[in-house]
């Protein structure tokens, strides 16, 4: 076997892949769930989450005909739950459209809410063997490092010239084998900080470690603008049931969660809830505070009990709640406020 790139991957893929349950199958249904899983998300995480998730949807059909809430409560502590509702709602567009048959073609797969590049090129290589790259921070740094690039990988058109790049080598070559082969090289070997390089299949034509900038490249830098957020969060009960409220468009959307308000007191808080709910509020105690963090922005939330004088609709006693899906960042409120009452 000639000795290259490509062939010397493929065959440390084939010999030393990892082993998760989406890598038994070329369903490309089954794939996609595991992709769009895997969005902001480790493998270990992953796995008892798509194991489920198949065992209950082991169809396109069954996913599609499922209530919203259904998939949601699978979905509960993957978080970014809008990529439940896009495979949902992609699951309803497959059947309408291709007789519940998953696109067989890059571009009719690119066009599926929530697909991007990455997740189309993935599909398509590992479920239909198609020459299509799948560039995600893996690959970037990969051959930015094998290449000794020095453009920033944060870059649009970097990233367009590495996809050029990877075409080129993907073409007559187990495309698969190969796409999947970067993946587990950039997880195990060709790591952010301190990569492996004594154990590398293709060390011999990196650049990077010719020249001695293995550890320094890729660049990456990000313009992020990161928001600090403080809310008042409200446990608010009536006996043993607690008001919770389903979560409008946008973040979180449709997800349970404790009414919260942007302002800096309880007592203010009180004062909200009146003026939207005509109901008064009675301040009992406070829980401390928690915090979560999104991508681009972090919640601060602190803890206020509040009782009412009579029950609303949306009252959930805890096993009811355990049945609902509810945010991650609210159950860590919950979790917050039980262990201290």
């Amino acid at each position: 076997m000639q000795n290259n790139i490509q062939n010397n991957l493929i065959s440390w893929y084939n010999q030393n892949h990892r082993h998760f349950p989406w890598r038994e199958t070329n369903n490309p249904y089954y794939i996609w769930i595991s992709e769009i899983m895997l969005q902001q998300t480790t493998t270990e995480a992953v796995i008892p989450y798509y194991i489920r998730f198949i065992e209950t949807f082991d169809t396109i059909d069954k996913l599609a005909q499922a209530p919203l809430e259904e998939v949601y409560k699978l979905w509960e502590g993957l978080g970014y739950y809008r990529r439940a509702k896009h495979i949902h709602e992609t699951a309803k567009f497959i059947v309408e459209n291709y007789h519940g048959q998953f696109p067989t073609t890059y571009q009719e797969i690119l066009k599926l809410k929530g697909i991007g590049p990455y997740t189309a090129g993935a599909i398509c290589s590992i479920a239909y063997g198609f020459s299509t790259p799948a560039i995600d921070g893996n690959v970037l740094r990969i051959i930015s490092r094998l290449y000794a690039l020095t453009d920033n990988i944060a870059l649009s058109k970097t990233q367009k010239k590495i996809s050029q790049i990877v075409s080129e080598l993907l073409t007559g070559y187990d495309a698969s084998a190969f796409n999947q082969g970067l993946m587990d090289l950039g997880a195990t070997i060709c790591r952010p900080l301190n990569p492996q390089c004594q154990q590398c299949p293709i060390a011999s034509f990196c650049k990077a470690k010719q020249t001695g900038q293995e550890k320094v490249l890729p660049i990456s830098i990000k313009n992020i603008k990161h928001k600090e957020l403080q809310y008042i969060t409200g446990i608010i009960t009536y006996q043993n049931q607690y008001f919770m409220v389903q979560n409008p468009a946008g973040l979180l959307e449709n997800l349970y969660g404790f009414v919260q308000y942007e302002i800096e007191s309880p007592y203010r808080f009180i004062e909200e809830f009146e003026k939207e709910y005509d109901i008064p509020l009675s301040l009992i105690s406070y829980h401390g505070q928690v915090k979560h963090v999104f991508t681009h922005r972090t919640w601060h939330m602190h803890i206020y009990h509040f009782t009412l004088s009579q029950p609303l609709l949306s009252m959930y006693e805890l096993d009811d709640i355990a049945k609902i899906p509810v945010s991650t960042a609210h159950l860590k409120v919950l979790k917050q406020y039980l262990k201290q009452i």
